[in-house]
């Protein structure tokens, strides 16, 4: 074992793992959309680390924008104006475009950005009760962690109190009784579920609905035509904020600037972190249109951070967005994730592991199942054999390196990947799964 890994396992505590069971690799250099390890071996980094790497490892622009800044005012606190903080706010909202008057507050994370959102739309509307889906993931805090759907809310519950999960869209795994010959239909009575629930929760309650604007880690789950100007139309009809999770989606990720631009919607909150300086500096946010953000105009806004705003972040941001419109990377994505969802597409009609695959843009996951019933792969919340463990173990045995959640395998590359590169690494997806349909791991 190298010095590096011994010290590493010996001080550090790894997330989302039982610490005596990880074996985490030594990363020595990144540059593009590759790592290579201590021995030198190169490695195809397929979900772009945390789906936050959009412009990949080593991009000169940005790490000088940080370089800069540093010279100049590494920090200032977030009661100060200056050139950097009201650049990158002035930036972000113009890419939002939720109207005159809508404003930017800056966090440091994804988690925390919606945390903020959370405390924005019970501030604006006096009421109590957050919705959130099952199968969403909004971040590991206490807030984000009462918002979040799945799994990983479970070690801080009990948690906090008035947070309502419903049923969004996943056709593939709606209840048996379901038939659906459109995605009207299926909208349709998902819209109807969520509706019944908001009068069940009692409609003078409910501050807001948060939505993961296409569900992440959880299965990338598009919402189907209509779904989330259905949403839209409930919140004005109840008087309730719609907040769109734009921490994935944002920035790219599935064509446009933020992914609820793809869905002729405008939501009231919209929180973003991730893709806005590609992991380089830790910054997020929370935009909020003219009518939340009008709110505190004459209402103290009793929330805040020390490093709201920090200016290495947003000078990150500023040089970030420089080099989206600098590489083109709407276009890009356009036509990479026409290729790629062509490979899938593929991959799906191959492989008896891939019960179903869902991509738009350069965000996207295989669904891996048993057998032709669907039944996944691992039971949900549980995989007693490691059987996801031991295929991302294939995946980074060929130099595919990605990440997995239940049954899902994650495919989300940096998006200034090129053709030749997405065929050649999705040709060692192709392999891994010729093992997972052959080599009994489906019986296990």
């Amino acid at each position: 074992m190298s010095k590096i890994k011994e010290t590493s396992l010996q001080y550090n505590l790894h997330p989302w793992s039982v610490q005596k069971k990880i074996n985490p690799m030594v990363v020595t250099k990144a540059e593009g959309i590759y790592l290579w390890d201590e021995d030198g071996k190169r490695y195809y980094d397929m979900s772009a680390q945390l789906v936050n790497m959009n412009l990949g490892h080593g991009n000169k622009a940005i790490i000088q924008a940080i370089k800069d800044q540093a010279d100049k005012l590494p920090f200032i606190a977030p009661s100060y104006a200056i050139d950097v903080r009201s650049d990158a706010a002035k930036a972000i909202v113009e890419a939002a475009n939720l109207g005159d008057g809508s404003k930017v507050f800056f966090t440091n994370a994804g988690a925390e950005a919606n945390e903020n959102a959370i405390k924005m739309a019970k501030a604006y509307t006096g009421k109590w009760k957050v919705f959130s889906m099952y199968r969403s993931y909004h971040g590991s805090s206490a807030g984000a962690d009462a918002l979040t759907g799945e799994p990983r809310k479970f070690s801080g519950e009990p948690g906090l109190p008035g947070f309502v999960k419903f049923d969004g869209p996943y056709a593939y795994r709606a209840p048996k009784a379901c038939t659906f010959n459109s995605e009207e239909d299926i909208t349709a009575f998902y819209l109807e579920l969520l509706e019944n629930q908001i009068k069940y929760e009692g409609v003078h309650q409910i501050a807001a609905i948060f939505v993961e604007t296409v569900v992440g880690s959880n299965g990338v789950l598009i919402p189907p035509k209509g779904y989330l100007e259905g949403i839209r139309a409930l919140c004005d009809k109840y008087d309730i904020v719609m907040v769109c999770d734009e921490v994935m989606t944002g920035w790219y990720r599935i064509g446009t600037t933020f992914g609820f631009q793809k869905f002729n919607v405008k939501p009231d909150l919209v929180t973003f972190a991730k893709g806005c300086t590609c992991g380089y500096v830790p910054i997020g946010g929370v935009i909020a249109n003219k009518k939340i953000a009008g709110h505190f105009d004459e209402n103290k806004m009793l929330m805040g951070l020390t490093y709201n705003a920090h200016p290495l972040g947003c000078a990150a941001i500023l040089a970030t967005l420089e080099e989206y419109k600098r590489l083109n990377i709407a276009a890009h994505v356009e036509n990479m994730g026409k290729i790629l969802g062509e490979i899938l597409e593929d991959l799906s009609k191959k492989h008896a592991s891939v019960g179903e695959v869902r991509y738009i843009g350069l965000f996207s996951c295989l669904e891996i199942v048993k057998d032709d019933s669907g039944t996944p792969i691992v039971p949900f919340a549980e995989d007693p054999h490691g059987i996801m463990l031991n295929i991302l173990g294939m995946l980074r045995t060929q130099g595919f390196l990605t990440y997995t959640h239940e049954n899902m395998i994650m495919v989300a590359p940096p998006l200034t990947i090129t053709e030749e590169e997405l065929r050649a690494a999705m040709a060692l997806l192709d392999k891994v799964l010729d093992s997972v349909d052959h080599l009994n791991i489906l019986s296990q």
